[in-house]
């Protein structure tokens, strides 16, 4: 299968590539990063990407969309991953809005999603609750009562959970945390009550948190899609998501690769270029692989997720996402550790760029399953 970009999928890189460069770039990044932590992301910034159509990637054309798929968002995430730059996008486009295209009915789609694309609506997953990403291990409680449902327990990691106006938050209808069963998705708006919101700064200069529900009053409509959601669908969902987490650890690895690569070319020790000793060669040449074998799994596993239901590539779409997260945390992994070496001292340094990456790619590769998690469940489907 050929997995090079279409020249509309170019477009979408290069015009990413030109306005990240020119309106997210690491210089704003470091200016951002000093701001008050009370504020996720920047409103001004996140509405010039709305008027670039970034939110709609995804959805279809009759949802309002561009049509282009995950792998359209996929390069966009590329692109964020390459500039370091900070915006709702994970939280609200990938996360968000795949939730409720997977599971709200045709209203609240028809609803809800138009005002994701347009940007008046931002909202981000709570999903997780222990220390190690367990989809089906969601003990906070959504019971009903007469007037709607009472919510009890604790999120954590939970993106941009300072700024965004809604929270997505997985409940437990029936059951108990482990079953893979009866789970819901209930849409809270920050400003509830009983709702006590913490947020704490990450290593990466992102905003992540935790919320408590303490005997949260919803009303009946708060659930979404009316009813449970199938396990199915949910697990669809953690599959997307890491998809388009591996798409923004390939950009991370990309851009500290060529980074580097200008470094050997540029930077002489004991009068030679380092560029040209054997050993730092080699070391870069397993480097590059490893890029292309990365790239590879995450194009793949990106059509197979948009690939119509009953091809053969779909059904390998869960294989294939944990295969893709788990190679592209390995290799950002490695990335990150050689891009430091290779520029030495400088490269520890909070005054020098790259040592920004390491710090971004580190939180990505632990959010929704780090790369034991998808190992192990790569093996578990593929029936060992």
């Amino acid at each position: 299968m050929p997995l090079s970009l279409t020249e509309e999928q170019e477009m979408l890189s290069r015009s990413a590539a030109e306005f990240l460069a020119d309106r997210a770039s690491l210089a704003q990044f470091r200016v951002w990063r000093e701001r008050t932590h009370e504020q996720a992301f920047d409103p001004e910034l996140w509405r010039e990407i709305v008027g670039m159509g970034w939110p709609g990637i995804a959805l279809s054309e009759s949802q309002g969309g561009a049509g282009l798929g995950f792998a359209g968002l996929g390069i966009v995430l590329e692109q964020l991953g390459r500039h370091l730059s900070v915006t709702p996008m994970n939280s609200t486009v990938l996360c968000a809005a795949t939730t409720i295209q997977l599971l709200g009915s045709t209203q609240e789609q028809a609803t809800l999603l138009p005002q994701i694309i347009a940007g008046s609506l931002t909202l981000s997953l709570a999903w997780d609750e222990r220390a190690h990403f367990d989809p089906c291990g969601v003990a906070t409680t959504a019971r009903s009562t007469a007037g709607g449902w009472l919510l009890n327990g604790c999120k954590r990691g939970i993106a941009d959970v300072s700024s965004v106006d809604r929270l997505l938050v997985v409940c437990r209808l029936t059951g108990e945390a482990g079953d893979r069963e009866g789970r819901g998705v209930f849409i809270v708006p920050r400003s509830t009550a009983r709702l006590r919101i913490e947020a704490t700064p990450m290593v990466d200069g992102r905003n992540c948190g935790e919320i408590e529900l303490d005997g949260v009053e919803l009303g009946r409509e708060a659930l979404l899609g009316g009813a449970a959601a199938p396990a199915a669908a949910l697990e669809r969902l953690a599959d997307i998501i890491n998809a388009g987490l591996a798409a923004e650890l390939l950009g991370i690895s990309e851009e500290a690769f060529a980074r580097t690569l200008r470094y050997l070319k540029e930077r002489s020790q004991f009068g030679k270029l380092i560029g040209s000793y054997q050993a730092l060669q080699h070391r870069a040449a397993n480097w590059f692989v490893e890029l292309q074998l990365a790239r590879s799994l995450v194009q793949e596993a990106l059509l197979a997720l948009d690939a119509e239901p009953g091809l053969a590539l779909a059904a390998q779409g869960p294989a294939l996402a944990s295969m893709a997260k788990a190679k592209a945390a390995q290799v950002a992994e490695l990335a990150t550790n050689e891009a430091i070496q290779m520029h030495g001292g400088i490269g520890m340094t909070d005054a020098h760029d790259i040592g920004l990456y390491i710090k971004r790619a580190r939180t990505l590769e632990q959010a929704f399953g780090d790369q034991s998690y998808h190992l192990n469940r790569l093996a578990s489907l593929e029936g060992y």
